[in-house]
């Protein structure tokens, strides 16, 4: 197994982790096995009890793992499956650590950070860089592992001592560590000044680590000199210095990585054999992708209606597969971000302004979306948003939250029982959504419906079932304690309201479409976790192709499903059926 350790220097969030995924996005393309490991410093055990605001999105995996975001980017740029143990956390470590004492494994010693809490990291990275992340079960050949947060943090300590000690446990020919540090560029000068990095490289050197690459973050390209003095202050190769400007699209990042020879390195650096039957169009797919993201002249404008709108971060996975499907449909995405609260009635008599400029960005858009969350906090701005969407025959995706806001705007509105609500939000007569009775616990962390779920298509008549390729049944991942009530199911489908996905059991409603509208769709489940930058995932993709107006030229071509429908893990790979949408 070989072995490549990401850091980071000067600030968090410098983009160690498109880094990393871009780097195994090389790999993959010269043939390797590539998976990649997360190390989040903080004591949590997850970050399932997050809130968006601290470190965006909570990204669900296969298995049920709530995990940071970054692992989010590792399986769209790799396209593999992750598992929750690819995500270290120091509240796992200390945990594993505090069990085995609490046992008696350690026979009586002191239990200290050094060796017992080191030699758990080490242990742990080994037992899961070898488990398969892709469908053929293939060992990895090579393990990425990224060290969240910054070099000196004193959350770090710890495990940046774990890998001073774990590159003399594999070899220095199987271990390879990348710094990516941050040039800043004053606004009165635009001089790129490499101080902070040196001081970065000294730090990092001073616990017994030393970069074999430094890539250096900054706004533009960094000239010669400025690469020369970082090379001779942090005693690398000037040629193994290497400068990722900010860049358009994300997209671009392994492009340029492979431009500046980084394969060549690693594969000299840690002795990697060429792999001789090696899909060479990978790249060459990426860069088609680069292009057609550049080229879109025609925008789609998509409102998203939440109530984490402050950071985007919030809804990465959902804007990634937005930009997916608009990528594919030939569009170039306008994304307005609309409060939630801000549509609320109270709101026009609290900021009259305010609300007036949240009711013309959603009015004006062409599709509207609302995605999942928790609390009652602008859920009344939503439920507005939603009558307006089907009132006006304005396509509509609701996802998780989403579908249980839209069963109480229908409940509210078309079925005339007023005051209808969640579980969640208020006690009251009609309880339309209602909480999973199994994940009544009371405790907050692991308790939710969790992980990859079928879903069964119980009617030939729909939308969402055309689009996934006319599959019988769909494997996507879940992240929700509510449910429909299901006493309610058969007065909503009497009124135009067709629940068309069930769950195994035939008990929960994982799809709602409506009558007589051109896209009204609601997912209990996730999407946008296995959407892909090549397979943008159907329900993201019927949004968009709404919000253009073409849907139901597509529906027209969908005549049959795909030869070999994938219905497992990954997302349904639109493009290996993509003459069913020829005009596109």
């Amino acid at each position: 197994m070989k072995y490549i350790l990401v850091t980071g220097g000067v600030i968090s969030g410098i983009g160690k982790g498109i880094i990393s995924s871009s780097i195994g996005t090389i790999l993959r393309s010269y043939g390797f096995r590539v998976t990649s490991i997360k190390i989040d410093p903080y004591i949590n055990i997850d970050a399932g009890t997050f809130s968006p605001y601290e470190h965006g999105e909570v990204f669900v995996l296969d298995d049920g793992g709530e995990v940071d975001l970054d692992l989010g980017n590792y399986e769209r740029f790799l396209d593999i499956t992750l598992h929750r143990d690819n995500n270290i956390t120091a509240g796992k470590i200390y945990r594993s650590v505090i069990d085995k004492e609490r046992r008696g494994d350690y026979l009586g010693k002191t239990v200290q950070v050094v060796p017992h809490i080191t030699d758990a990291i080490q242990e742990w990275v080994e037992r899961v860089a070898c488990i398969s992340v892709d469908d053929d079960k293939t060992t990895p050949d090579l393990c990425i592992v990224e060290l969240g947060g910054t070099i000196g943090d004193i959350e770090s300590m710890p495990f940046v001592e774990a890998f001073r000690q774990f590159q003399f446990r594999v070899k220095r020919d199987n271990f390879c560590l990348v710094h990516v540090s941050l040039v800043p560029q004053p606004n009165a000068t635009k001089e790129h000044k490499t101080k902070p990095t040196q001081h970065s490289v000294k730090e990092l050197r001073g616990h017994g680590l030393s970069p074999d690459l430094i890539i250096c973050r900054c706004e533009t390209q960094m000239p010669l000199a400025a690469k020369e003095k970082v090379a001779m202050f942090c005693q690398v190769e000037k040629e193994h210095v290497i400068c990722i400007p900010d860049v358009n699209t994300l997209y671009r990042v392994p492009v340029l990585l492979q431009e500046t020879g980084v394969f060549n390195f690693l594969s000299t650096r840690l002795g990697l054999t060429l792999k001789c039957n090696y899909d060479q169009s990978m790249m060459i797919k990426w860069r088609e992708l680069i292009e057609r993201s550049e080229r879109q002249l025609e925008e789609v404008v998509i409102a998203l209606v939440g109530k984490y709108t402050a950071l985007e971060d919030a809804y990465a996975s959902v804007l990634k597969a937005l930009n997916h499907a608009a990528l594919f449909c030939n569009r170039k995405l306008n994304i307005r971000f609309v409060h939630a609260s801000d549509l609320e009635a109270n709101r026009k008599k609290e900021d009259p302004v305010k609300y007036h400029e949240a009711w013309q960005q959603l009015c004006s858009a062409h599709g509207v979306i609302v995605p999942g969350g928790f609390g009652s906090r602008g859920v009344e701005g939503k439920i507005a948003a939603i009558e307006w969407a089907r009132t006006q025959s304005k396509p509509f995706l609701g996802i998780c939250l989403g579908l249980q806001c839209a069963v109480i705007e229908f409940a509210r509105h078309v079925l005339q029982y007023k005051g209808a609500n969640s579980s969640e939000f208020d006690k009251v007569e009609h309880q339309v959504v209602i909480e999973m009775p199994e994940h009544n616990t009371g405790t907050m962390g692991g308790t939710m419906r969790l992980g990859r779920r079928t879903t069964h298509f119980v009617t030939d008549d729909s939308i969402l079932k055309k689009l996934y390729g006319n599959v019988d049944t769909i494997d996507e991942r879940h992240r929700h304690r509510y449910e429909v009530n299901p006493k309610y199911v058969e007065e909503f489908e009497k009124a135009g309201m067709k629940f068309v996905g069930h769950s195994d059991d035939n008990q929960r409603m994982e799809i709602l479409e409506l009558d007589n509208h051109p896209y009204f769709v609601a997912v209990q489940y996730h999407p946008e976790y296995i959407s892909r930058p090549l397979k943008p995932t159907a329900p993201y993709l019927g949004l968009i192709w709404a919000a253009c107006g073409e849907l139901k030229n597509v529906l027209t071509h969908v005549t049959k499903a795909p030869t070999t429908p994938d219905v497992g893990n990954k997302s349904h790979d639109i493009f290996s059926h993509v003459t069913l949408f020829q005009h596109a």
